[in-house]
């Protein structure tokens, strides 16, 4: 029986990716890059990966009887929510404020609309309720369900974006055993100058509703006393700690109420996804080694024990020498993905570093990290480690002219990426999280479909299964849509590939990649948790997942993506328009859905646009961005394989 390429594509990734594919080797690349790449490497700052909230999230506990009553605070004359209870039966009538009465909800909103809340098959069904000439003060939800099926839900509320929650938490200290923090505070818009902290707005109550990974759930009071990891104390700024005791994602919902600088009544909330990593890798001492390989290829071996023989890591270390004064000289950094061996893990570093940088010994390591691959928690670090058996580097700055190679930002290529592995050059079509095949593959010649249906994997799982996928052919290119476009750059950063033998001007492209997160994430998090469905938590999808993965992908890696971003029409004076008239209420604009503009840039790499009239996938209120046949013919034209 004659099989075509797509059919034969398409069967090897139902047989493939039933699992992580464990068996495939390694294949790691020896990274390595200039000292002015140092700033751009170091851990992510808590700050500048905040969620920037607008909305609030407010939980809805039915009592014995399946009653319950929200406070939604509205300081607009128009304002809009989305109920989402699981699909339970809900009756809900709505109290205007100081209103002796209530009436249905049905009769009192101006626009009523079912609507889905998420990413492709992670969505939640919703209504949604719009209002317009509001009294601006506390409305109040009133809600009976004789419908035991469903005890608790969730009412999105919009707010004013001139008034946001900024939240965000401590970077990179997840292990357990260790305390994290979470913190808050209130930013204020008030022509064009943005205020934050103490005078942006006034806080009343802050809160961090906790779930931790056996879903137990517990409510930490946030507080401004310079105590609660918070800062200064009456700063602005809100605290709250708790002991991270169990390995897996805790989810922590911050909810803020207060007033705006007039006077008006808010409430914000923010959703974060906190991963939190068991210490399976250790360092043992102070000192490491350098190794002769071959050539001008050495070894930097630092010892280390380890509970998880089989485990890898994502390293990286500074390399730092002596100049011709005596002073201290900055030569390059190492990184990639390292797994233990005979007690030590290896970087693999290239003398000609040091000839650019005209330092020789004694070498050191500074700010040497090992984090966890799946979640980039920093599981093992030391501020200098000290190298011995360096005499081969004494002469290094004599080396002559040197010129940046492959070898010297990636290694050499293993033998087995020299071999030929597969038959022919191919053009592979991945989809993105919780997905199945999206790209119409009439658009593309030579081309086949990676599928993962309905998963969800970390950038460097989904990376890793691109890499066992790809070896039906000898060489590869990529077309991505969404998370897609990130664990194929993931894979071309860290994992030797068929991209690598690629032929071509566009090595990866991709359409509505989150490169930077998506607000979605965390929330969807908080759904999946209360309604059991979805495909499950993404720390990678999260603005501070993101910046964490990003702060390990050198500008070198970033030059070969071109992407692409889209969004809705155009908003005009007199309507509001969206993708997603759900998501809407906690994007900021432009956004096409799921991707927020703003958030799908990658610095480093080539932008090839944004497309107005396109939205993140298909059932949204424009045409989705994979299904643009023009722009499709372009990146089949140009792509390598």
């Amino acid at each position: 029986m004659k099989f075509s390429n797509l059919a034969l594509a398409m069967s090897v990734a139902f047989c493939t990716f039933s699992g992580i594919a464990s068996a495939e080797a390694l294949l790691a690349k020896e990274l390595s890059g200039p000292a002015s790449e140092f700033n751009e490497l170091k851990p992510a700052d808590g700050l500048q990966s905040a969620i920037h909230s607008k909305s609030a999230l407010l939980p809805v506990y039915l009592d014995a009887d399946g009653r319950a009553v929200v406070d939604m605070p509205v300081a607009a004359e128009q304002f809009r929510f989305i109920v989402l209870n699981g699909g339970a039966d809900w009756s809900m009538q709505i109290r205007r404020p100081g209103a002796r009465s209530a009436s249905p909800v049905e009769l009192a909103a101006s626009e009523i609309n079912n609507a889905s809340f998420g990413i492709e098959a992670a969505s939640h069904q919703s209504t949604y309720y719009g209002f317009v000439g509001a009294e601006r003060g506390t409305w109040q939800l009133e809600i009976q369900s004789n419908d035991r099926a469903s005890q608790k839900g969730f009412v999105l509320l919009e707010g004013d974006s001139a008034t946001q929650l900024v939240s965000y938490r401590n970077a990179n200290g997840q292990v357990v055993g260790n305390s994290v923090s979470i913190l808050a505070s209130l930013s204020s818009q008030n022509g064009g100058d943005l205020a934050l902290g103490k005078g942006a707005a006034n806080v009343a109550s802050a809160n961090v509703r906790l779930t931790a990974p056996d879903g137990s759930e517990r409510t930490l009071s946030m507080f401004d006393d310079g105590r609660s990891g918070d800062g200064r104390a009456a700063d602005g700024t809100f605290g709250a700690r708790f002991q991270a005791e169990q390995v897996g994602n805790y989810q922590a919902q911050v909810l803020v109420r207060g007033s705006d600088l007039s006077g008006n009544a808010i409430a914000r909330s923010a959703e974060h996804v906190i991963p939190v990593a068991e210490q399976t890798l250790r360092l043992s001492g102070t000192t490491g080694s350098m190794v002769q390989r071959s050539g001008t290829r050495i070894a930097i071996q630092i010892p280390v024990s380890t509970d998880l023989q089989d485990q890898h890591y994502r390293g990286y270390a500074e390399v730092w020498g002596v100049g011709r004064n005596g002073e201290a000289v900055a030569v390059a950094w190492v990184g990639g993905m390292v797994q233990p061996e005979n007690g030590a893990v290896s970087f693999g570093f290239d003398t000609r570093w040091a000839s650019l940088a005209n330092a020789s010994a004694p070498f050191e390591l500074r700010n040497v990290r090992f984090e966890n691959p799946d979640n980039y928690v920093s599981i093992a670090t030391a501020a200098r480690i000290s190298l011995a058996g360096q005499a081969s580097l004494v002469g290094a700055k004599n080396l002559g002219s040197v010129q940046i190679d492959e070898s010297m930002l990636m290694g050499e290529r293993p033998a087995e990426l020299l071999a030929k592995r597969g038959t022919g050059a191919r053009l592979l079509l991945v989809h993105g999280y919780c997905s199945g095949g999206v790209w119409p593959t009439a658009n593309f010649s030579s081309a086949s479909t990676f599928l993962d249906t309905n998963q969800n994997r970390s950038h460097d799982q989904f990376a890793r299964l691109l890499q066992t996928f790809g070896n039906t052919w000898n060489s590869f290119g990529v077309v991505a849509h969404s998370q897609g476009g990130a664990a194929s750059l993931h894979l071309f950063t860290y994992y030797w590939s068929g991209l690598d033998k690629a032929v071509g001007s566009r090595l990866i492209q991709s359409v509505g990649t989150p490169y930077q997160g998506t607000n979605l994430s965390g929330i969807l998090a908080a759904l999946g948790n209360w309604f059991g469905v979805g495909c499950g938590t993404n720390n990678d999808l999260t603005y501070s997942g993101a910046s964490s993965w990003l702060a390990g992908i050198p500008t070198s890696r970033r030059a070969k993506v071109n992407y692409y971003t889209t969004s809705f029409r155009t908003t005009n004076w007199w309507t509001n328009d969206f993708c997603q008239v759900a998501t809407d209420l906690v994007l900021s604009d432009p956004e096409d859905g799921t991707t927020e503009q703003a958030k799908g840039q990658l610095s480093g790499a080539v932008n090839r646009g944004n497309t107005t009239g396109q939205c993140h996938t298909d059932n949204m209120r424009d045409p989705a961005q994979y299904r643009d046949a023009g722009r499709n013919g372009v990146m089949n034209t140009n792509a390598a394989r």
